[in-house]
């Protein structure tokens, strides 16, 4: 067995998996970090394990065992730490028995599919004394760190007031029937939790509540206006029961307000609008409502007519840093490079965190408070009002939620 501070398991071989691969253990070795080892590889498809462990030799040099059963993973390994990349609705039955066993989590997001899903994860882990970890790459990235900065230590764009993240496309519908491929999971509510508000909406939800604070309620419409079907191996055509549009707004306990919208079923004009205001100037991005500055396609401008690109900003922010926080926040160069270097960061906090029993920059609870603002569009829509934020996380509000909580047995 490994002798490496952190043994790590990697649950769930498909196409998350594959980036934290290539962009996160991969570099992390590359650039001389030898605290770790992936010593195993879990997937309900052995053939997906078996594969998997494959690319983590042709860098690692030593192959990882392969399972098709974690409660058999534990058994066999010696592990402390299991990165888990399984569809939404088997984070929480991978992390619980993992968790039981001594082993930290690092669960992709959203963390858990609903609020019980995830706070039993939790409640698992302090049981446990274990750590756990939500794979947050987007706001570890330059973009994110250096608008969180503007928007308050800097006081770029003057007090943080309102954003608007807004886009609308058309998918025509007679392309909406397709065969099944692994990840369409994906469009089914009972495993993938609820559409993109819930499922790369994750990432925009920690983006906002890493700018602005904690959010105070929700009030939101989530439509299936366009059908889209699957061809199914097995059940034949199986239609979608996610949402295909949703418009949301956010108020903030600091008293910034956001609109959120998202649609591919508005024919003829498509748009983009994603824009941070403040009481001098606005912050604008112009490449996602779901990872916004991420990358340099942005600008700022204010009301004095002076403007810069987002790269220009980036650089205000870095001279803000001195050495060892600049390291600590982006070791190796990591974060300034590459978009896809977040994984990289992401994973190495996981690692140092279970190598230093300290808890991670975004544990479980900051996972499930993200998450909880995108339960919070579905549950605001079911029941046709606002709802808080605070009666979601506490369960007074699931609705939405009660039949996957069923389905599961949660």
């Amino acid at each position: 067995m490994s002798k490496k501070q952190v043994r790590l398991a990697l649950i769930g071989c498909g196409g998350i998996a594959k980036y934290h691969l290539l962009y996160g253990y991969q570099p992390l070795i590359e650039k001389g970090v030898d605290t770790f080892s992936i010593d195993a590889t879990c997937d309900i498809r052995k053939e997906a394990a078996e594969d998997y462990a494959d690319r983590v030799a042709a860098f690692q040099g030593t192959k990882p065992r392969a399972y098709d059963s974690i409660e058999e993973m534990l058994k066999m390994e010696n592990l402390n730490g299991a990165d888990i990349c399984t569809p939404h609705s088997h984070h929480h039955s991978s992390a619980i028995p993992c968790l039981e066993a001594g082993v930290d989590v690092m669960t992709e997001k959203p963390f858990g599919i609903t609020i019980k899903a995830s706070k039993k994860m939790i409640e698992t882990a302090e049981k446990n004394g274990r750590l756990t970890a939500t794979a947050e790459q987007c706001r570890r990235e330059l973009g994110q760190r250096t608008v969180r900065w503007a928007l308050n230590e800097g006081n770029i764009v003057g007090m943080p007031r309102m954003f608007f993240a807004q886009t609308a496309s058309w998918w025509d519908p007679s392309e909406r029937i397709s065969n099944w491929r692994v990840r369409d999971w994906r469009l089914e509510k009972e495993f993938s939790g609820g559409g993109m508000a819930l499922d790369t909406g994750a990432h925009m939800m920690d983006t906002v509540r890493y700018f602005f604070g904690d959010v105070e309620k929700v009030y939101a419409q989530v439509r299936q206006i366009e059908e889209r079907f699957v061809n199914h191996p097995e059940r034949g055509k199986v239609r979608s029961n996610c949402e295909d549009t949703w418009v949301a707004v956010i108020t903030f306990k600091s008293g910034v307000v956001g609109a959120w919208s998202f649609t591919n079923a508005a024919p003829v004009h498509k748009f983009l609008n994603v824009a941070f205001y403040g009481s001098e100037g606005v912050i604008r991005d112009h490449g996602s409502v779901f990872h916004p500055f991420v990358g340099d396609d942005g600008d700022v401008e204010k009301l004095d007519g002076t403007k810069y690109t987002i790269g220009e900003l980036h650089e205000m922010y870095l001279e803000t840093l001195g050495d060892e926080e600049k390291e600590k926040l982006f070791p190796f160069g990591f974060g300034s490079v590459h978009r896809q270097d977040g994984f990289a960061l992401e994973i190495y906090d996981f690692i140092n965190a279970i190598k230093d029993r300290r808890p991670p920059e975004v544990d479980g609870w900051t996972g499930l408070k993200a998450k909880a603002i995108a339960i919070a569009i579905y549950e605001s829509a079911w029941l046709g009002e606002a709802v808080s934020i605070a009666d979601v996380i506490d369960g007074k509000v699931n609705g939405y939620q009660k039949e996957i909580d069923e389905r599961w047995g949660l």
